[in-house]
């Protein structure tokens, strides 16, 4: 197997898990007896967990020698604890499965990104093209599960998480051995060592903006449009579409990646943010929520491709804090607002989208400020594999 087959498989198996359970999480905590503020506290847990878990899984990863057996396990205790979401019921039981759960599977997308970027840097394949196959198996496992979820409810997700994730386990293992560390300046030992990096810093904030500006269409969307009378079906199909975007920005969207660089990138995810969840506040309207779901190739491709360009500028040594602290000022954000999310929800319905809206018209004012320039430092691969930053 290349080692662009064995990447290809790692992200294929995760995303096929995290898609078939993404959309319908809120529907099994509802079914288990969870109020909708308790839904979005519950979410928001797993969140607020993955921020604390992410990064120390991160510094461990830099430390180690091999960050391939890390991955493995974590996607094995991951897959174990999902199946408590399948048989638990009650707020005390889901919580705690939440919080397990989101220990265990913190580090799997950042280590796999991480192990990614390394192989990219010796030149070992197109990243955009091999991680693309990720959110093929996202879209797959999201209509999968949607028309499983028909009849034989919204838990199938749970089965399908965890088988995801223990192929994700065996898979990892099958990766290229990264390379030996010998002549490598030691990085710094510090958690936050890459906080020292003006580019990290410029985009970190618009990375929790405009990634947490999903927190309501991660929590309540599929509660929100079931309520509106649209068929589990369909909203797979949401979902999937979404998906699809993406797939093509990142198979297709080279020259536009080229020409916008990291500021353009964030300022076009920030704005398609504005119009995305604006026009999904006012209507469920089927026509267009199909059109503003598939701006989901923007608000998160664009801008998680202008966020893996600017930690591809990073120093090697730093990839596995880089790529959690990342994740953790994501996670951080997305599950402030989605605790608040559950009430503001709760209180006013599919408004609770315009709040939204309002994150990224911010994101969008502190993109207008131009990123740093590279260091001299900074890894060439940072400009010649663009398509390296894709999701």
């Amino acid at each position: 197997m290349t080692p662009a087959q064995s990447f290809a498989l790692v992200f294929g198996a995760q995303f096929a898990a995290f898609g078939a359970m993404m959309p319908f999480l809120p529907a099994i905590l509802a079914e288990g007896g969870l109020t909708a503020g308790e839904v979005g506290a519950v979410l928001a847990a797993g969140s607020l967990v993955r921020l604390v878990a992410a990064p120390l899984s991160g510094r461990l990863a830099d430390a180690v020698p091999d960050m391939r057996r890390l991955l493995a396990v974590a996607a094995l205790l991951a897959a174990a604890a999902a199946l408590g979401f399948g048989l638990a019921a009650g707020l005390a039981l889901l919580l705690a499965v939440q919080v397990l759960h989101s220990i265990a599977a913190a580090p799997i997308v950042p280590l796999s990104d991480a192990l990614a970027v390394g192989a990219v840097r010796r030149g070992g394949f197109d990243y955009a093209r091999v991680r693309s196959v990720g959110s093929i198996t996202f879209m797959i496992g999201a209509l999968a599960a949607g028309l499983a979820a028909e009849w034989a409810g919204p838990r199938i997700a749970t089965w399908m998480l965890a088988a995801g994730l223990l192929v994700t386990a065996w898979a990892a293992l099958r990766l290229p051995a990264p390379p030996g560390r010998e002549g490598e300046k030691a990085p710094s030992p510090s958690l936050w060592a890459p906080l020292t990096e003006t580019g990290f810093r410029w985009v970190l904030p618009l990375a929790a903006l405009i990634q947490g500006s999903h927190a309501v269409y991660y929590g309540f969307s599929t509660l929100h449009w079931q309520e509106a009378g649209l068929s589990t079906g369909f909203i797979g199909l949401l979902w999937a579409l979404g998906v699809l975007a993406e797939i093509v920005l990142f198979l297709t969207g080279r020259p536009v990646v080229e020409r916008l660089g990291v500021r353009g990138l964030a300022l076009l995810a920030a704005g398609a943010g504005v119009l995305r969840w604006t026009v999904t506040g006012f209507t469920v309207e089927p026509a267009a929520l199909l059109g503003v779901n598939l701006l989901h190739g923007l608000t998160f491709g664009a801008m998680h491709l202008a966020a893996m360009r600017a930690l591809m500028a990073l120093p090697a040594g730093l990839s596995g804090r880089a790529q959690t602290l990342l994740a953790s000022a994501v996670s951080a954000s997305t599950g402030g607002l989605m605790w608040g999310s559950g009430w503001l929800y709760g209180a006013a319905g599919g408004l609770a989208f315009l709040a939204m809206a309002g994150l990224c018209a911010l994101a969008f004012a502190l993109a207008l400020r131009p990123p740093p320039a590279p260091g001299p430092a900074a890894p060439r691969s940072a400009t010649d594999h663009p398509s390296a930053a894709s999701r």
